[in-house]
């Protein structure tokens, strides 16, 4: 059994919040540098473009790539040979919160009630959800999501016969609806299978994915190409502005389901897709 005290968990968590929202992933870069190659809209390609400067200019200087540096959602993966000493990793991961966003200058944008809305001043509480896996360690990814791109995401109980156009649609017309919004190019999770609440939480987890990546099982791969183009003809556009690039990536996450339900769930990202991960 191997003893990991909970102030790591609290410094690393502290550390990914801010490297999360400060640190434009590479593959991103990648994934807009691309985009700016295949875009036809001179408005467009002048947005891509603004948005790898601000990626620049946000890694050198450690700020913010966005003025709204979201609500934290961290995923655990707490190895079944770990202890956890010193303390509850619960409080931990809310500590390294409030520290990262503190430190960090980061905007705290959580309120304490859905309708009283006071400010917690500190980011928390944190979202976590927590998994046991094998081994001796823990893995840490930090999540910061904004509201603009949440706000867009939606779950639908399908049924059975709504079968896999049916899906598509569903999935092609919450973009369509979203427009502007969530500030593409976007990068879209979707959730299929499980319970109402699960398929969100699989359309969240299907955002953690690098872009370029393509799904283990060919059935899957092949949806989300077709969602990938069918979103791209839209014509939404960079910021909405028009164009081939709406969004960066489609990525599918599915479990098994009752019978008699096809839960689908759309978690949009905006372009900057924060997350960062650790392993202690």
């Amino acid at each position: 059994m191997r003893e990991i005290h909970i102030n790591e968990v609290i410094n690393k968590v502290a550390q990914l919040c801010i490297e999360a929202n400060c640190l434009l992933g590479e593959d991103v870069k990648k994934a807009v540098s691309e985009a700016l190659n295949k875009e036809e809209s001179p408005l467009g390609k002048e947005v891509l473009k603004q948005i790898l400067e601000n990626a620049e200019i946000a890694k050198n200087e450690m700020l913010p790539i966005c003025q709204d540096t979201g609500l934290a959602v961290v995923f655990l993966e707490i190895g079944e040979e770990v202890k956890i000493v010193g303390g509850n990793i619960y409080e931990a991961i809310n500590e390294g919160v409030r520290k990262g966003y503190i430190e960090g200058y980061l905007r705290k944008s959580v309120v304490n009630d859905p309708f009283r809305r006071k400010n917690t001043n500190d980011n928390t509480p944190a979202i976590i959800h927590c998994s046991i896996v094998k081994g001796d360690k823990i893995k840490i990814t930090v999540m910061p999501k904004g509201g603009g791109s949440e706000n867009m995401s939606e779950v639908k109980m399908l049924t059975p016969a709504a079968g896999i156009e049916g899906v598509k649609d569903y999935v092609v017309k919450k973009v369509k609806e979203s427009g502007a919004n969530p500030c593409p190019p976007i990068v879209v999770g979707v959730g299929i299978g499980g319970t109402l609440e699960y398929a969100a939480l699989l359309a969240k987890k299907a955002l953690l994915r690098e872009i370029g990546s393509v799904h283990s099982d060919p059935f899957y791969a092949e949806m989300e190409r077709d969602l990938l183009e069918r979103i791209n003809n839209l014509g939404i556009g960079p910021q909405g502005f028009g164009g081939r690039i709406t969004a960066l990536a489609v990525f599918i996450e599915a479990f098994p389901c009752h019978i008699a339900s096809l839960p689908v769930a759309v978690n949009i990202n905006c372009h900057a897709v924060r997350h960062k991960s650790a392993i202690i």
